[in-house]
C-alpha cells in the first residue's frame, strides 16, 4: 500500500536544492577550469589550509575518500605544485600533506572566482536573503535530522 500523495501546499525543498546545487556546480566548474582546478581539488585545498600539515589518511577520512582515490587527488594537486607531501618525522610510514604558498594563492584566486559564480547563481536574492540562506543551509547540514512525514519515511520519494 503506498502512502497518500503529498498535499501540494506542503513545500518540499529537495528538488529546488538539487537544482540550485546543479546550477552552482556547473558554474563553479566553468570558473575553476581556467585555474586548472576542479571542485574536489578546491575542497581538499580548503581543508589543508584550515588544518596546516595534515596526515594523508586523516585527509582521506575528512574528505570521506578511500585511500586509492585520495592518492590520485593528491597526485593531481602535487603535479600542479599546490601541495607538498613529505614523510612524517615521527612515523616514516605516514605522509603529511601541506598546502604550498602557490597552492594558497591559487586557492584565494579560486575563491574569488567562485564568489562571482555564486553572485550570478544567487542574483535573485539580496544580501540579507543570502545570509539567511547560508545560515539555514549551515544549520541543516550540521544538525541532526528532524522528524519526517510518514510518506517520506516510508520510502516514497516525493521528487
Amino acid at each position: 500500500m503506498s502512502a497518500p500523495p503529498l498535499d501540494p501546499s506542503e513545500h518540499r525543498s529537495g528538488a529546488l536544492l538539487d537544482h540550485l546545487a546543479r546550477r552552482m556546480r556547473l558554474r563553479s566548474e566553468s570558473v575553476l577550469a581556467p585555474l586548472g582546478l576542479r571542485p574536489r581539488h578546491l575542497v581538499a585545498l580548503t581543508v589543508l589550509r584550515a588544518g596546516g600539515g595534515t596526515g594523508q589518511q586523516a585527509l582521506a577520512t575528512i574528505l570521506e575518500m578511500d585511500s586509492t582515490n585520495i592518492v590520485g587527488l593528491l597526485n593531481d594537486l602535487e603535479a600542479k605544485q599546490l601541495i607538498e607531501r613529505r614523510r612524517s618525522p615521527e612515523d616514516r610510514r605516514r605522509h603529511v600533506v601541506e598546502l604550498t604558498e602557490f597552492g594558497a594563492k591559487r586557492l584565494s584566486e579560486a575563491e574569488c572566482a567562485l564568489a562571482g559564480a555564486e553572485d550570478e547563481v544567487l542574483s535573485a536574492l539580496d544580501l540579507t536573503e543570502r545570509e539567511t540562506l547560508y545560515e539555514l543551509l549551515r544549520r541543516a547540514s550540521t544538525g541532526t535530522p528532524g522528524s519526517c512525514t510518514e510518506s517520506i519515511c516510508a520510502g516514497d520519494d516525493p521528487y
